[in-house]
């Protein structure tokens, strides 16, 4: 009994220190502000979610708890009324001591993630002081002046050297999740760091760099849906300056058979082209298929007409099962991004159905095609 009590109490010690190391623990002093109220607050991926409300004693000490996952750090901030006193970035099992002041102005021990992230925040509060600074000074001067000009440059020169400086952190710290902050950066609540398309790059490499590290990181996931939006308007920017050489934006999507189509190959090879977006999941549609569509399609296929048929589903089984079972004889494809799809995007898809039309290589205007007789007269006048 003796030695059952004694595993009972070891196992119980066990549990006890597991949860010690589910939490990280706070200790603080806030100066001046004794019987004062401290707000903590969870970012939550793109937003703070309030977790609580602790008050100092009479020598402004507080202490606070707050829940940390294995291996999935928090950003943790501290208010004094509407004044941050401070960031922090916790992992599981941490024990940090934070000083600090009613004007915003802490320390830190205990926690390295948060010295990073403190020398993160000082370099952005640097350089959006000096570009403040700048614009006010260029308000003073004359508009078309030397002075003006010059001081334009070093502001351009500044921005430059600072953007550079941001690469080179993530680029060192990509393990780090205070890499995040830095890549949503914003300059005076309009001017984001990051923000040229080309920067995908770097949000969809320092994705991947801390999934290996954070995989179960909130922050990692929302990174990397960030990194895929930013990808796809990379890729649809891409396609609409081709499109000024190929007189259309090309897509690739693929097939009931899961290979891969480019809508540029149905061109290559047709004179007239009938781009045509649907849904297999309204009954209308799905007969406009075999009612319209494949009757045309069966007097012209011969003689330079092809379709390329983008279907905007989610469940692409569904999909292929129509494909399959009304034996739809010309391009059928579909992402399974359903309206999200990059495929839409790219037309300005912002209805279903709807067609496009290339002809010898060229999107052509033409009207609304809802019967056969209107599809029939259109094609027949272009072959």
């Amino acid at each position: 009994m003796r030695s059952y009590s004694k595993m009972a109490a070891a196992f119980a010690a066990v549990l006890a220190l597991a949860s010690c190391s589910r939490q990280a623990k706070i200790e603080g002093t806030l100066a001046d502000a004794a019987s004062s109220e401290i707000v903590v607050k969870l970012l939550d991926v793109n937003r703070y979610q309030i977790l609580d409300t602790v008050k100092t004693d009479a020598s402004g000490h507080y202490s606070y708890k707050v829940n940390v996952a294995q291996g999935q750090p928090e950003f943790i901030y501290l208010f004094y009324r509407d004044t941050k006193i401070a960031s922090l970035l916790l992992q599981a099992g941490e024990r940090v001591k934070v000083s600090s002041d009613t004007l915003g102005s802490y320390s830190v021990t205990g926690s390295d993630e948060t010295l990073k992230l403190m020398d993160v925040e000082k370099d952005e509060a640097d350089f959006t002081n000096r570009l403040l600074a700048s614009s006010y000074r260029l308000r003073d001067l004359p508009e078309n002046s030397d002075a003006a000009a010059e001081l334009r440059r070093k502001m351009t020169q500044d921005y430059v050297s600072y953007y550079r400086s941001r690469v080179k952190y993530i680029l060192s710290n990509s393990h780090s999740l205070t890499v995040i902050p830095v890549l949503y950066q914003v300059v005076g609540d309009e001017l984001p760091v990051f923000g040229q398309l080309t920067d995908a790059i770097h949000f969809s490499n320092m994705a991947d760099s801390l999934r290996t590290v954070y995989p179960d990181s909130r922050y990692v996931k929302a990174l990397q849906k960030e990194a895929a939006r930013r990808q796809q308007y990379l890729n649809l920017s891409t396609r609409i300056s081709n499109a000024e050489e190929t007189g259309y934006p090309d897509i690739e999507l693929g097939n009931v058979k899961g290979e891969k189509v480019k809508l540029s190959s149905a061109v290559a090879s047709s004179k007239v082209v009938m781009l045509y977006f649907w849904t297999s999941t309204d009954a209308a549609q799905t007969l406009f298929n075999t009612d319209v569509m494949l009757p045309v399609y069966e007097d012209f296929k011969d003689s330079g007409f092809e379709i390329y048929s983008v279907c905007a589903d989610v469940d692409k089984s569904a999909w292929a099962s129509v494909v399959r079972n009304q034996k739809l004889p010309w391009i059928n494809v579909c992402d399974g991004n359903g309206s999200t799809s990059l495929a839409l995007a790219t037309y300005n898809v912002q209805s279903l159905p709807v067609s496009y039309f290339i002809v010898d290589g060229k999107l052509t205007p033409a009207p609304g095609v809802k019967d056969e007789a209107t599809l029939r007269r259109f094609i027949k006048d272009r072959l």
